[in-house]
């Protein structure tokens, strides 16, 4: 098939559009680098590239996705802290980007829309593992326009005809995960200090949990779903398992300090995976003993990235603090 993925520079859009050339489909690539890296993109004379802003080129989005058939929509800005601080923009291309490329797809004709949206939808739970219909708490402005996204791409779905399906993803991890001056993934910040030898920074204690789901298994959930004729549906995409940032920092190896707790986050993470995997054939394979080997055998790839430290995390956070307090 000729598919088309948002984002596709980016950490797990780069990985989508590996694995979709490797099934032999032709893939149209679109990115506009606010996050993504131009070093993420393939060779491949079965890959075409637009360099386009979801949020504010409606039009040029309409001929990219010309006899596309499947729109993987995974083109988003990310983290808790520039959505306080940046709102109108997380909601530009959050919100009016999935409009836009939802329009997009209509116009062009295009049959099938899979979007990634994300399991901070939830909040606080109340239970563990989390299901599907767990009760809506966005905490922050990047949650909340995830969530409002997830509702266009269904509804769009449901008014215009087109099979829609949206993927609400749990702590994903793996190489090439974002290396920007955000501070935020932990998997990130953990790298960069590794690499400068320096502490790692342990938000609380360290007993929280997370439901940390290699990019990969991800991938390969995006397109099994895609493909498998589920249609207006949601699905949670989890490892099935649960781990400590305690147990990561014992994984990884070397010193560690603990840092103020942060307000606003669960005390875990973990995704009920039944329904996918009753409805589909697939099932996440990387266990996080071998995810974080794969990320150290790659880990010359965060040699650039930011070395945060417990005075410029601090900083860094202090809208954190300030609005979720």
């Amino acid at each position: 098939m000729r598919v088309a993925v948002t984002g596709a520079a980016g950490f797990i859009g780069s990985h989508l559009v590996e694995l979709l050339l490797s099934q032999g489909h032709d893939v149209v690539g679109i990115d506009n680098f606010e996050v993504g890296r131009e070093r993420n993109l393939p060779e491949s004379s079965r890959f075409v590239f637009f360099h386009i802003d979801i949020a504010a080129q409606p039009d040029l989005l309409v001929r990219a996705l010309k006899d596309v058939d499947t729109v993987y929509h995974l083109a988003a800005r990310a983290d808790i802290v520039p959505s306080i601080e940046l709102p109108q923009r997380y909601y530009e291309v959050n919100v009016t980007g999935t409009l836009n490329v939802c329009q997009a797809s209509r116009i062009a004709g295009v049959n099938s829309i899979v979007y990634a949206a994300s399991s901070s939808c939830y909040g606080i739970p109340d239970s563990f593992p989390t299901v599907e219909n767990a009760e809506i708490r966005p905490q922050y402005p990047y949650a909340l326009t995830k969530r409002l996204g997830e509702e266009i791409v269904l509804h769009w779905g449901m008014v215009y005809g087109i099979r829609t399906i949206s993927l609400r993803f749990f702590n994903v991890y793996g190489t090439r995960a974002r290396t920007s001056g955000t501070y935020g993934a932990v998997f990130g910040v953990f790298l960069a200090q590794k690499l400068a030898g320096v502490p790692y920074t342990v938000v609380g204690d360290g007993s929280q949990t997370r439901d940390f789901t290699y990019v990969t298994d991800v991938a390969h959930a995006i397109v099994t779903v895609g493909n498998q004729g589920v249609t207006n549906n949601i699905y949670n995409i989890g490892s099935g398992n649960t781990v400590s940032i305690n147990r990561i920092v014992q994984l990884l190896g070397g010193d560690y300090i603990y840092i103020p707790k942060r307000p606003g986050e669960p005390d875990c993470t973990f995704a009920d995976i039944t329904k996918v995997v009753t409805d589909t054939s697939w099932k996440p394979k990387i266990s996080i003993e071998h995810g974080i080997e794969l990320m150290l055998d790659n880990i010359d790839y965060w040699k650039d990235a930011p070395v945060w430290n417990a005075h410029s995390i601090a900083s860094a956070t202090k809208s954190w603090f300030k609005y979720l307090a």
